[in-house]
């Protein structure tokens, strides 16, 4: 099992649409930790990490974003682990 840490900015109609809930529910679906957070610019932010795989699929969930949500990008950075043990939505 390789583990993952990564650094996630996601761009578009992304706040008001309950992105940062919909974020951690599936994070939490595959294991993974970290956090998500509103920027004041509208973009969401996120840390990822976990196994390679599961947060390589929550990635690719992001480029999606939940029903009201419209992503126009997801950048992504490789980044060292923070030691999170759960998923939080930061305010």
């Amino acid at each position: 099992m390789s583990q993952v840490a990564l650094r996630v900015r996601v761009t578009g109609q992304v706040q008001g649409v309950f992105f940062r809930a919909w974020t951690r529910d599936k994070a939490n679906e595959l294991g993974v930790t970290g956090w998500v957070r509103n920027n004041p610019d509208g973009s969401v932010d996120g840390h990822l990490q976990g196994d390679k795989l599961a947060v390589q699929q929550l990635v690719d969930w992001l480029h999606q974003g939940p029903p009201s949500a419209q992503v126009t990008a997801v950048d992504v950075e490789v980044v060292e682990p923070d030691g999170s043990n759960g998923f939080e939505v930061r305010h």
